[in-house]
């Protein structure tokens, strides 16, 4: 039996109750095919949240210090996660992430590349941006409302998919890819 449903419904069974969690725009995510999840940063728990409320498995790109605490490494590695080094472009987690998503998987990224720590969206890196123009993926952004406290009502929202092909036909680069998929993240946590 794999770890991932198990622990999803451990995760799921602890988080979803505490948080008060609801989800908006599940009809929106592609029930196949390669997808590019981008979504806002605002605490240490979005990955298992993202995780928990995604109708599709999500292999995650997390910062490489994380798999320096020995049991943190086996375990992301059993939930797919693959490391990335911060600050500058890591060439193999490039590649392990265009591998995701050519593999038809879901690759969740947070662009900003760091929690805010006043709850504002933040700047994008241009990994998102190199990730959507560089694959076939559909692009989906995501946004958490906060904040996460306990017993009160905690909000993702899926949006609708980009429209990704007029942006690779224009050549434009990663970085402005990355500045549009963050304006749409904004939009969703201004609705």
């Amino acid at each position: 039996m794999s770890l991932y449903p198990f622990a999803r419904s451990v995760v799921a069974g602890l988080i979803k109750p505490t948080y008060r969690i609801k989800v908006e725009g599940l009809e929106h995510f592609p029930k196949e095919g390669a997808v590019l999840l981008c979504t806002n940063h605002i605490s240490n728990l979005d990955p298992p949240v993202v995780g928990v409320t995604s109708p599709r498995k999500v292999l995650f790109m997390a910062k490489a210090e994380l798999f320096d605490v020995p049991v943190l490494k086996n375990l992301l590695k059993n939930f797919g996660t693959f490391p990335v080094k911060r600050g500058g472009g890591d060439r193999e987690a490039l590649r392990a992430g265009l591998k995701v998503l050519k593999e038809g998987n879901v690759l969740g990224l947070f662009p900003e590349g760091t929690r805010s720590k006043d709850g504002q969206l933040g700047k994008g890196l241009p990994g998102a941006g190199f990730f959507a123009l560089r694959s076939n993926a559909a692009v989906v952004p995501c946004a958490i409302k906060g904040p996460y406290k306990s017993f009160q009502s905690l909000k993702v929202v899926y949006g609708k998919p980009l429209e990704m092909e007029k942006y690779r036909q224009e050549k434009i680069s990663p970085e402005e890819m990355t500045a549009i998929i963050m304006n749409e993240i904004d939009k969703l946590l201004k609705d």
